[in-house]
């Protein structure tokens, strides 16, 4: 009978009946939540600066200053008008509610009450300007989806998966493919610097340019030097892209071709070993005379090569430590022999395994390609 209810108990639920310990309330979804929103809070409103004075000091005075701290950053992000409201409602809140009238004492709630009302006023406000907002990031979310691939290309002698998860509700990565004639296939893998709806509406403009661009490019090498002036031509001060151009010829003959404007090396995960090739060109949209140059890297029957962007290796746990490159080489080998798909999977279930509770910061993009 024992062995029955304890076999119909679901994971995670208490282990004695309706008694809760302490060790099952910390593994609820909505503890949880609220302390990844805590935390989350905390990164948002105070910098590093501030986190590290903090953590030095004792938990009395650290309570105060963080009270003080969190109350400031937050006031500031408010428009002027929204903090005049907020520090009046604060005034009536606090205003003496007890007073002494010829013996009698006399409660008076409508300071405090008027206090509430505009500090809910406040909150309202904010809430609509967030409702505003998200909206049209979902009418952007929704338009960046459509311009992106919705499956993996079917190119002979291939294997090829693409993925990409956005930090926010747009992202600024670029994950894209395009048949570029002569039975070549072109992907392509961008970051733009920054994240958010400014650096989705850049990686936008990248996309469009690589696809009107590279299929009458003689060479990437030149493809990268055109990319390259109308970036430095059109784009805004301090935002640039990093971007890894590969082309692959059906029928699996011939090496990797690839141009790496400043982006992540890919590695190439062989029997052997783990392989490397690294950048030699600045990120686009940096220097206007930078020179580019075209790469090769050959694949046997079977090898791996792994293209990524850096929401891969910076993505952190609720500790703020980074996976980190030397995490990805220590996984890499165990990646050899699994299909484009299945090493994909493997890696990201080893990331967010490591990640834990924490939120993404940045967006995470792969490109991985299998020579059949």
């Amino acid at each position: 009978m024992g062995e029955s209810n304890s076999s119909n108990v679901p994971p995670g639920a208490p282990k004695a009946g309706w008694k809760l310990t302490i060790e099952d309330l910390f593994k609820n979804d909505l503890v949880r939540t609220f302390r990844r929103d805590f935390h989350d809070l905390y990164a948002f409103y105070l910098d590093r600066e501030r986190r590290e004075k903090l953590a030095a000091m004792g938990w009395l005075r650290r309570g105060i200053w963080l009270s003080a701290w969190l109350l400031k950053s937050m006031l500031l992000k408010l428009t002027p008008a929204r903090q005049l409201l907020f520090i009046l409602s604060v005034v009536f809140f606090f205003t003496p509610q007890i007073t002494w009238d010829q013996g009698n004492l006399h409660f008076n709630l409508e300071a405090r009450l008027l206090g509430f009302f505009i500090i809910l006023l406040v909150l309202m406000l904010e809430l609509k300007d967030k409702l505003l907002a998200k909206d049209e990031l979902a009418v952007g979310r929704a338009v960046q989806m459509a311009l992106l691939p919705d499956r993996a290309p079917e190119i002979p002698g291939w294997d090829v998966w693409l993925y990409t998860r956005p930090a926010n509700d747009v992202g600024g990565d670029l994950v894209d493919y395009l048949d570029v004639g002569g039975g070549r296939t072109g992907l392509a893998l961008g970051d733009v610097a920054g994240k958010g709806l400014g650096a989705a509406l850049l990686m936008s403009k990248l996309q469009a340019t690589l696809r009107a661009l590279a299929p009458g490019a003689r060479d990437l090498a030149g493809l990268g030097g055109q990319v390259n002036r109308i970036f430095c031509r059109d784009g805004l001060p301090n935002r640039f892209a990093t971007l890894l151009y590969l082309e692959l010829a059906a029928g699996g003959g011939g090496p990797v071709r690839l141009l790496n404007a400043g982006h992540l090396p890919p590695l190439a995960i062989r029997a052997a070993g783990v392989d490397t090739l690294a950048p030699v060109a600045a990120p686009l949209g940096v220097l206007i005379d930078e020179t580019f140059t075209e790469q090769t890297i050959d694949l046997a029957p079977g090898e791996l090569l792994l293209a990524y962007s850096d929401g891969l290796t910076e993505a952190h746990n609720i500790h703020n430590e980074l996976y980190d490159d030397a995490r990805l080489l220590a996984l890499a080998p165990e990646l050899h022999g699994l299909s484009a798909e299945a090493a994909g999977r493997r890696l990201l279930a080893d990331v967010d395994r490591f990640a834990g509770e924490a939120r993404a910061r940045d967006d995470l993009s792969l490109i991985l390609i299998r020579r059949m």
